[in-house]
């Protein structure tokens, strides 16, 4: 056997709010590191907050991203965790949306995201460019400030994965999933075990089950466990991030965290057996035919193992029964946290709420309440973050 412990988070993170959201990441770090794991997924763009929008113009914005960045290379954040952080990050002339690949303080490689989302909520083409270059890594010379705090002049740039000793890892980020060509087809044939997945992808009612049928999905047929990472929260703009992180193995999900929170950092974590992976696929006679004559995917070969040998003290994650919410709970309980989060954002003291009688004023009330309820009951939970 080899076990993997993994783990996901959701991060409540604010556009611009370079301290708060660095916090969170170290916190949420910290806690994958107690729990023992090896690869730590945070959200999509999750150092800068997802909902920055023309902010991303703005070096500044791109500037604190990469200090951000340095904080958590130049402590011991990422010794023995591979840990995947989102930021955005310029090379020459272009604006990439990337999720920036670290372990024992250095840089391994940065992915820049190949589909952006753009249509519905989402303009990221206003922002970013779309990395096109499919067919291999680049080197990425690093911010000198940077350079001289890890001792790395420069770093593999684009669409490849990490070769362990013992696995080989990637991401896939947000959008990347629902493209009718998915990266993780042609990477799950190349040998890539597991999948990260880091995004922000906002609340919509019933979206959960297009989320989860699209992991489980992914790695039915293709075997792998597939990571999935979201913000949770509003993160000062009109939409919420309903979080619901989760971790599935061959089709099946094995730990899933909340889709409505009031808390800042949850941090969802998973043992796997990775021998299943292999296993899956090596009974099904087409991966086997389709691998054998697959297109070479760049790789960046990491000189350490992430797996452990089986332990009698260790348990594997089991499959388990998804939790949805009913559509009446959807509808109460995500404009409810939106109006927390927005609440103690603004620095007001309370809503004012002028009662008509009508059907506008009384949904409002009632969604309200819901809030109320949901801060009450964090509280007697002892949430000390909420209480203050």
């Amino acid at each position: 056997m080899r076990l993997l412990k993994v783990a996901t988070c959701n991060l409540n993170q604010w556009a611009m709010d370079f301290d708060c959201n660095l916090n969170n990441i170290k916190e949420s770090i910290t806690q994958a590191k107690q729990a023992g794991a090896v690869i730590r997924l945070g959200p999509e763009l999750e150092i800068t907050g997802y909902g920055c929008e023309d902010h991303f113009l703005e070096l500044d914005t791109i500037n604190h991203g990469w200090e951000c960045l340095k904080e958590i290379l130049v402590g011991d954040w990422t010794d023995g965790i591979l840990c995947s952080v989102g930021m955005p990050v310029i090379k020459g002339s272009e604006r990439y949306n990337c999720q920036v690949l670290c372990f024992n303080r250095k840089i391994i490689m940065i992915r820049p995201k190949m589909w952006l989302a753009n249509d519905g909520n989402y303009r990221e083409l206003r922002w970013f460019t779309a990395w096109k270059h499919k067919d291999k890594l680049v080197d990425f010379q690093l911010p000198s400030e940077i350079a001289e705090s890890v001792l790395q002049q420069s770093v593999p740039f684009g669409y490849g994965y990490l070769r362990f000793l013992d696995t080989a890892v990637a991401a896939e980020v947000c959008e990347e999933l629902f493209t009718p060509i998915p990266p993780h087809a042609e990477l799950a044939l190349n040998g890539v075990e597991v999948f990260m997945n880091a995004s922000g992808s906002h609340h919509q009612l019933r979206k959960l089950d297009v989320r989860l049928r699209a992991f489980i999905g992914a790695t039915h047929t293709r075997g792998g466990v597939y990571m999935y990472s979201n913000q949770q929260g509003c993160d000062g703009g009109r939409l919420y991030y309903d979080g619901c992180s989760c971790v599935v193995v061959n089709g099946e999900v094995v730990a899933q965290g909340s889709q409505f929170s009031l808390r800042d950092i949850e941090v969802v974590t998973a043992q796997v057996d990775l021998d299943a992976v292999a296993s899956l696929r090596g009974s099904i006679s087409s991966f086997q035919e389709q691998a054998s004559y697959k297109n070479t995917i760049s790789s960046v070969l990491v000189p350490y193992k992430l797996c452990q040998p089986f332990n009698m003290q260790m348990s594997l994650s089991s499959p388990l029964k998804i939790n949805y919410h009913s559509p009446e709970e959807e509808i109460a309980f995500g404009p409810g946290c939106w109006l927390w989060d927005y609440l103690r954002r603004s620095g007001a003291s309370g809503f004012l709420l002028p009662l008509s009688g009508g059907a506008d004023s009384s949904s409002v009330a009632a969604i309200v309440g819901c809030m109320c309820q949901l801060v009450v009951k964090e509280i007697e939970n002892g949430d000390e973050q909420v209480k203050s």
